[in-house]
Formats: structure tokens, sequence, C-alpha cells
């Protein structure tokens, strides 16, 4: 029954490999239960440990829709980026996180009107891909700026803004766990993050750095502290609708690459070479931003760590429903991850930095006019501790430049 509702025969795979595929997604990407509670609660002053709840169960919810309506072997999650810009809207003083998850609702509808009405390809065709790759590897800069900040080696300076911080016990530590991670990639073992994270909560127990835990199992959840608490009366003020763009259109820009390139390698295309279901995904990618908003979490988008289960022979949803009630179960342990200290989960968005940065290879740096602009947003994201600025200062440089060059009819309406 479970063969013939995803269609295991015809897709030449079996229930033993996509469960497989469906752990090893699990592993790839279960450091986000980790460093997204941590993002958020420093951040924004959200209770961590309700934060860790939400974040398996929105994960949860989001992975088991796409692996039983869209049948594809992709996860999703709230996305890396996605929490830092939430967490700085909330960090620069414009809202309080209720108007922030909000904000966050908006942007899903938004995102999900767009994709109904067919608008989205259009708007995704109307920038040039080399500027969406820029956005990638600013928002990886971005990361990993918050990383070692997070981590001790990057502090503040009155003199030069920041410098490098003293090696304490802690950055010690916590550079041991990113030198775990980097092996583990090295060597392509699945599940390098997570395994970097707990080797560092590891030593930092071995060195009383943190308490243990009275319980390491708890099947008493309480979310009550964050969840349904959104404020989407109070984001819809004129002035937040920036951030409610660039929250929409970052979204959509991360979710069409992963899509594409998980899609692809997971032979989910027709004889045009077109995605089968993209808009459906894509649909499904911005309920589960609505849904992660109503929990409590930040904006749920599609993970490339959905391509570590497509490689071990993922095809169907079977890989997601598997992934998926691995997160549920993850909830059971909620105690054990709210002991993972702040410069242990660092060294995981310095590695997802890392990874972004792959884009940069997408930009044609011989072309002034589309690598200064994509050199603008990589620096202002970074520099200016703000992912719509970065945005704003590209849109207006790339204008500006197509327009001193004599090619105005090269800008698109929706550009």
């Amino acid at each position: 029954m479970v063969g013939k509702f995803f269609e295991l025969r015809q897709k030449q795979t079996s229930v033993k490999i996509d469960f497989v595929a469906g752990v090893t997604t699990f592993l790839t990407m279960a450091y986000i239960i980790f460093v997204n509670p941590n993002i958020l609660s420093d951040k924004t002053g959200m209770d961590k440990e309700a934060l860790i709840a939400v974040t398996c169960i929105a994960t949860a919810i989001a992975t088991l829709i796409v692996g039983a309506f869209a049948k594809a072997p992709i996860a999703m999650a709230p996305g890396m980026g996605l929490n830092a810009f939430f967490a700085y809207l909330v960090v620069s003083g414009k809202m309080d996180w209720q108007t922030a998850l909000g904000v966050v609702f908006l942007s899903g509808l938004f995102f999900l009107i767009l994709t109904l009405l067919g608008l989205r390809k259009r708007i995704v065709q109307a920038i040039p891909a080399s500027l969406i790759s820029a956005i990638a590897v600013g928002i990886g800069l971005f990361i990993t700026f918050i990383g070692l900040k997070n981590l001790g080696i990057v502090v503040k300076d009155e003199n030069t803004f920041v410098s490098a911080g003293p090696l304490t016990l802690t950055v010690l530590i916590g550079l041991f766990g990113l030198l775990v991670m980097i092996f583990f990639e090295m060597k392509k073992i699945t599940g390098g993050l997570i395994i970097g994270i707990l080797a560092s909560t590891a030593l930092a127990a071995a060195f009383k750095k943190i308490e243990m835990p009275q319980q390491f199992i708890s099947l008493h959840l309480n979310v009550q502290a964050i969840s349904f608490q959104l404020n989407i009366l109070g984001a819809l003020k004129w002035g937040f609708f920036g951030s409610i763009f660039t929250l929409m259109f970052i979204d959509m820009f991360d979710s069409v690459g992963t899509l594409v390139a998980c899609c692809h390698q997971a032979n989910m295309v027709d004889e045009n070479n077109r995605i089968k279901g993209l808009d459906r995904l894509l649909g499904i990618d911005a309920v589960a931003t609505m849904i992660g908003a109503l929990l409590g979490t930040s904006t749920t988008t599609s993970y490339i760590e959905s391509a570590a289960g497509i490689e071990q022979g993922g095809r169907t949803g079977l890989t997601s429903i598997v992934t998926g009630v691995l997160f549920l179960l993850a909830l059971l342990f909620v105690p054990i991850v709210g002991i993972v200290p702040e410069y242990a989960t660092a060294p995981a968005l310095i590695m997802v930095g890392l990874f972004m940065m792959k884009e940069v290879k997408k930009i044609d740096f011989a072309n002034l006019e589309e690598a200064f602009p994509a050199f603008i947003i990589m620096v202002m994201i970074a520099l200016s501790y703000s992912i719509s600025t970065g945005l704003a200062f590209r849109f207006i440089s790339f204008t500006l430049i197509k327009i001193v060059s004599g090619k105005a009819r090269e800008i698109r309406a929706a550009m």
C-alpha cells in the first residue's frame, strides 16, 4: 500500500532506500534544532525551550505535508539567514517579536498569493541570476559574521568597530566543534554539523561550563509562551511593508534555488526539463511559513540539505515522511537541546555561511554592470548588519548603472 501510494516501483526505489534517505536528511539538517532557538532566543528574548519544541513541530508539519501532498523528497524548516533577519527586526528596535511573527505570516500569505496568481515566475525572471546568487553570498557572509560574533572570535572595538577576541576556554571549545564539522565535511560523512555541536557540548560539560538538565527526556511540552502570539494587525503598518517584501523575496529566491537543485537531482523533471509540481511545492513552502509564524518561529523554507537524502537514493515523499517523524521524536529530548550553549552552535553558522558562499562562482565579475550590484549587496548585507539595506543598495545600484550606461530598456517593470 505504501509502495503504491508513493509510486516506489515507478521511481525505482524501495521502502528501505527511502527510509535510509529520510534518516540521512534528518541527520544533515538536525542542527537547526539547536541553532534556530539560540538565534531567536538570544536576540529577541523569546522562550528558548518553547522555541526548541516549535522548531521541531514546524519542521515536522511542513516536511510531512511535502511528503504526503507533493510526494517529494524535500524537507522544510526555519531557514538560516531568514531567522537572522527576523532577529534583526527585533534587535534593531523596529518591532517586538510578536509583530515580527505577523510580518512572517504576511510574507508567507503574499508569497502564496503570488504563486496562485502565477506572478512568482515573472518576478523571478525579472531579476538577473547573478543578483539572486549575490543575495545568497551576502546572507552567507552575514551568517558567518553572526557565527564569529557568537563564538567570541569577533568582538566589539571602540576604535575599529570590531577586532579579534581573546582565546578563552569557550572559544577553544567552539573551535574544536568547528574542526569536527570541517573534518566530517571533508570526509563526506553525513551529519557533520550536528556531530560538531554535540562534540562541543560534551566538551563544555566535561569542563563544567554547562549545567546538566534534571531530566533528559520530557513528555510535557509547553509552547504557549510563543505560539499564537503573532500580531498581524500590528504588522500591517506601511513602514513594515519593506520587511514583509524582503522576507517574501528572500524566501522565494531561496526556495526556487533549492527546489531547482534538489528536484533535478531527484529526476523530478518532465520531458521539457521543467520541474514537476513546482508551484505545489512553492505553495506548500508559503503555507509552511504561515504555520510556522502561528506556532512562533521565523520563515520556514525548503532545505538544500534535502540533497543529502536524495544522494542516498530518496526519490519519493516517503523520504520526507521519515524525516518529519524523526523531528517529532526529537521533541522528547528538548531538555538536552536546551543546555547546548551558543558557542557550540556558532560553528554551524560559520559552516552554513561557507556553503552559501559557493554561489559566488555564478556571478560574472568580468561584467561590471552585474559585478558591482552583486558586490555591493554582499558587502552591505554583512557590514550594515541588515539584509534589507543590502537589498536596497543592490536594486538601486543596478538600476542606476543600467540608466547611466544607456540600457534602461533592460530594466523590466517588475524589477
